[in-house]
């Protein structure tokens, strides 16, 4: 079993004591301004010191690679959300973000997140946006629908565990309305400027990270970043975000090879090419 599959509440324990013996360093990111108005539509920003730009994570890959601190409730870690069964009550096991679509209701994780290729989908799951020490301050979104590709669901493919979920509308707004969305990025080589944010199962707040990316293999990425452990699984690789738009290009997605990685100093994704992108136009279509 790799540190990065479901864990469960079992596992939540062991994780907190290894988690205590690494820690990172502290430090939150720069707050943004409100993610959205009352009424769905994005608030503006104060200026390039509110956002990561794409300038900002090309800046703290150079001068911090490979650093993981605590994530601060910016812009773009206001689309990461961690992924629960039933309510934010329980146990969170897995990460997710929002991601552009024409439905403005769709969310990217990996797909051992949300689909056992024994048992089939993983049921009743919700995804919460923001969630910080037991908050849920951009709601609970119920996943209504998952599209994940036929080599995940005969085989567990390590190239295709990326996963697209519906998620369900709340007080008649979609997710995007409410959060905005990165796009999604497919075909953009191995070498990039990236911010991994996400929700180790063990700690209730999220955890942040730029590096640049590597080729494990024509189907996979790699990053070092240290302390991404069970729970980390299906945080997005963001690159190029504008805090102008509110909207980066997600690249990639904790998963693929060894389910995301056995240590929680390098992780993986599966490389975002044309089985990716088919999988996105199966979701919206």
């Amino acid at each position: 079993m790799t540190i990065r599959e479901l864990t469960g509440r079992a596992c939540a324990g062991a994780l907190a004591l290894a988690c205590a013996a690494c820690s990172s360093p502290a430090g939150p990111d720069t707050p943004a301004a409100s993610p959205a108005s009352a009424s769905g539509t994005a608030s503006p920003t104060a200026g390039p010191g509110h956002g990561w730009t794409g300038d900002r994570i090309r800046a703290a890959v150079a001068e911090h690679p490979g650093t993981t601190r605590t994530a601060g409730p910016t812009a773009l870690n206001a689309l990461v959300g961690a992924v629960f069964t039933h309510n934010s009550g329980g146990d969170h096991f897995c990460t997710a973000s929002v991601v552009d679509s024409a439905g403005q209701n769709l969310i990217v994780t990996a797909a051992h997140c949300v689909w056992d290729p024994g048992l089939g989908r993983r049921s009743e799951l919700v995804f919460v946006p923001g969630y910080r020490d037991g908050d849920t301050p951009d709601g609970v979104w119920p996943l209504l629908s998952v599209t994940v590709g036929r080599s995940w669901q005969d085989s567990a493919d390590p190239d295709l565990d990326v996963a697209f979920a519906v998620v369900q509308a709340q007080g008649g707004l979609q997710v995007q309305q409410v959060l905005g969305a990165n796009r999604l990025g497919t075909d953009r080589g191995y070498d990039l400027p990236v911010k991994v944010t996400g929700y180790p199962s063990s700690g209730e707040v999220p955890i942040t990270c730029s590096n640049t990316t590597g080729e494990q293999s024509p189907t996979q990425l790699r990053i070092d970043c240290p302390d991404y452990t069970g729970g980390t699984s299906g945080s997005p690789w963001v690159t190029d975000f504008d805090p102008a738009t509110r909207t980066g290009t997600v690249v990639g997605v904790i998963g693929g090879y060894q389910q995301g990685g056995d240590t929680p100093d390098t992780s993986y994704s599966s490389y975002f090419g044309d089985d990716v992108q088919a999988l996105y136009d199966r979701a919206t279509g």
